[in-house]
């Protein structure tokens, strides 16, 4: 078998395809023989050595991948051999086989692509885990989402809009909008708008937000902070922009709001009957039409990764990147 892997973390150049032997599935996990995976602006950075989390080296990079259930671990019971998933976590996926824990795979619906599967579980995971158990969100709510058109964003996008929020998505391109308008979206403005907070406040009728679902930082953050009504809840979910925000602490108190950090990975480990439960619900959500897959943007076969990662680390496509990593 193969994997794409580096020694140093760093340009893309310093990784290579290699051979590569993942051993037997352990007990409780299951191995999977990968067809697709994301290329997220996660991925690139944190094989670029930019991203707070520190991996071991040498490494391979990938957070989420679909295929299919090639070996079982013991102890194994949710899976057979021969299933459809989809599977999360932080590196080692970008290889034509995989060993994961059980918790961390996914029964993907058969009339999803193996393409959508990939980039299915972690924006909606994230998202779903977000909005439900960090902010709460309830019906009729206001929710801004930031980066609407990235992978979280997207999902974002849908999953409020299927909990009967209204959902505002604020991007930085025309194209970016009016994706996220056809996901479900109730009205999308320009990041960069002169008077992008006036508007947010015209949208809410002055009442300002209940939920903004942040995962871009930078000089974004503040201001939807500040655009929060009383009791809002400030999901922060990354770092797109590169830059990790400072932000007033008197604005909470001023606002009673509340600034949440999410951490998927996090969650799933210390709560995987949760978070096992939380993908149940996404797969009966797209199996009752009331969310989608995550539109394409662009595939790659698996020998033109470097392409995929150095597209990724622009943030500037509308929709998910995909590298194909068997051949069909």
């Amino acid at each position: 078998m193969r994997a794409i892997l580096g020694h140093v973390l760093g340009p893309w150049d310093s990784y290579q395809i290699a051979e590569w032997d993942c051993g037997p599935p352990a007990a409780g996990e299951v191995q999977v023989e990968v067809h697709s995976a994301g290329v997220t602006f996660v991925d690139a950075l944190i094989a670029g050595g930019r991203h707070q989390v520190k991996v071991a080296l040498p490494f391979i990079p990938g957070n989420e991948v679909s295929g299919v259930v090639v070996a079982l671990g013991d102890g194994v019971t949710r899976f057979a051999l021969g299933d459809r998933v989809a599977c999360v976590g932080v590196g080692g996926k970008y290889a034509e086989r995989i060993n994961v824990r059980e918790a961390a795979a996914l029964r993907v619906p058969g009339r999803m692509s193996f393409d959508e599967a990939a980039v299915f579980r972690g924006g909606f995971g994230c998202s779903y885990h977000a909005l439900t158990q960090a902010a709460r969100l309830q019906p009729g709510e206001t929710v801004l989402v930031l980066g609407a058109a990235g992978a979280v964003g997207l999902a974002a996008v849908q999953v409020a809009a299927a909990m009967g929020a209204r959902v505002l998505a604020s991007a930085s391109s025309d194209e970016k909008r009016q994706v996220a308008l056809r996901a479900g979206a109730h009205a999308a403005i320009d990041t960069h708008a002169d008077d992008w907070r006036a508007r947010v406040r015209d949208w809410t009728e002055g009442r300002g937000l209940d939920v903004v679902v942040d995962p871009v930082g930078g000089e974004a953050t503040e201001r939807a902070f500040r655009a929060l009504g009383l009791g809002g809840r400030h999901l922060v979910i990354g770092f797109a922009s590169g830059t990790i925000p400072t932000l007033p602490a008197n604005l909470a108190l001023l606002k009673g709001a509340s600034l949440i950090g999410i951490e998927l990975s996090k969650f799933e480990q210390r709560f995987p009957e949760l978070a096992a439960s939380n993908d149940r619900a996404l797969v009966e959500l797209y199996s009752r039409g009331s969310i989608s897959a995550p539109p394409i943007a662009r595939g790659f076969p698996f020998a033109r990764f470097r392409e995929a990662l150095a597209l990724a680390a622009t943030g500037q496509t509308a929709g998910s990147i995909v590298l194909q990593i068997k051949e069909s």
